[in-house]
């Protein structure tokens, strides 16, 4: 069982703290997800932790559990200059050095820049905070539009819903695509999301949207034929539009290219074929459109830097090991 610690204190989101106990405390071993221990850590266990709405976390833990956690994870904050308490820093710094996960959502990363962990390393936050952290912060090298970013075992998040996807991230890197679809089946979210957070960034909104119904249904058509030979100028063609306009309509819709997009998709679907069946590797290469098993292999050590045939060692759901991993990889 993954033991997980929420690090809390006066001035963290209350909707951060909703998202990682919506993934890590709800029990869903009844339909084949994992099991966690997720605990609520602060600086004492007897003064409950305010938070914006009239909300209140009770901790259940004082900082010294974090010696026994296999995952940290810091809240974003209500205003991102807030001060995180010393002993929250100290303890940071000492999951961190005994070679712990640590994941920050949203604002959290200011958390993580007070106690000198991103120093030297790249992270990201909310688009609105990027030249926040970088004047207030500036060794951190502020990555300004991924969704979420690892540096030396250290994970940062953008804004608000990319902290779900960081959180389900997590939970497919340390127990496979399938606990991680589980879990986003049961919140009635995408298990995974391309692209970056460029697609969200303000920008004046265009006068027409006519071409959004039209691209979505050629992503549907995609994930129905993703053992076909698909090309960029052939779901054009379905599109209606010509390759170079196709392409940029699909980049401003989704934050990645369609050759990304594609790629993304099958090794989505060589995971779960992975996971879920024994078909030998030449199968599975074909079924999730790579054409060649060696295609497949390169683009998974490429990707997720492992081979398809380790991930069905670590994930099968028939596994000797259950399709367990050690959260930190």
């Amino acid at each position: 069982m993954d033991r997980v610690a929420l690090v809390a204190f006066p001035g963290i989101r209350a909707f951060d703290v909703s998202v990682i106990t919506e993934v890590w405390g709800t029990d869903r071993t009844d339909r084949g997800a994992p099991a966690f221990d997720l605990r609520r850590v602060a600086v004492d266990t007897t003064t409950p932790i305010p938070m914006r709405g009239g909300f209140a976390l009770h901790p259940d833990r004082t900082l010294a559990w974090l010696s026994r956690a296999d995952l940290v994870l810091v809240p974003g904050l209500d205003d991102h200059r807030t001060p995180a308490p010393p002993p929250v820093l100290d303890a940071l710094r000492r999951a961190h050095s005994r070679g712990t996960t640590v994941a920050a959502l949203c604002g959290g990363a200011f958390t993580l820049a007070q106690a000198g962990l991103l120093d030297g390393r790249r992270a990201v936050t909310h688009w609105n905070l990027v030249d926040l952290l970088r004047t207030h912060h500036p060794r951190v090298t502020v990555v300004p539009d991924a969704l979420f970013i690892e540096d030396g075992n250290i994970w940062t998040a953008a804004g608000t819903a990319a902290g779900i996807d960081l959180c389900l991230h997590l939970v497919r890197t340390a127990h496979g695509a399938e606990a991680a679809a589980t879990i986003a089946r049961s919140m009635v979210t995408a298990p995974f999301r391309t692209g970056s957070q460029a697609q969200f960034i303000e920008h004046p909104t265009p006068s027409t949207d006519r071409d959004a119904d039209t691209l979505a249904a050629v992503r549907e058509h995609a994930l129905r034929h993703l053992d076909e030979p698909l090309t960029v100028a052939a779901l054009a063609v379905r599109a209606g539009m010509s390759p170079r306009s196709f392409a940029r309509h699909f980049t401003a819709e989704t934050g990645t290219t369609p050759l990304r997009w594609l790629l993304d998709q099958r090794l989505a679907a060589a995971q779960r074929l992975l996971e879920r069946t024994d078909l030998p590797m030449p199968e599975v290469a074909r079924r999730a459109g790579f054409g060649s098993e060696v295609t497949m292999r390169q683009h998974f050590a490429s990707r997720l830097a492992t081979s398809p045939r380790a991930y069905r060692t670590a994930f099968s759901t028939g596994s000797a090991n259950g399709g367990s991993s050690p959260m930190a990889r």
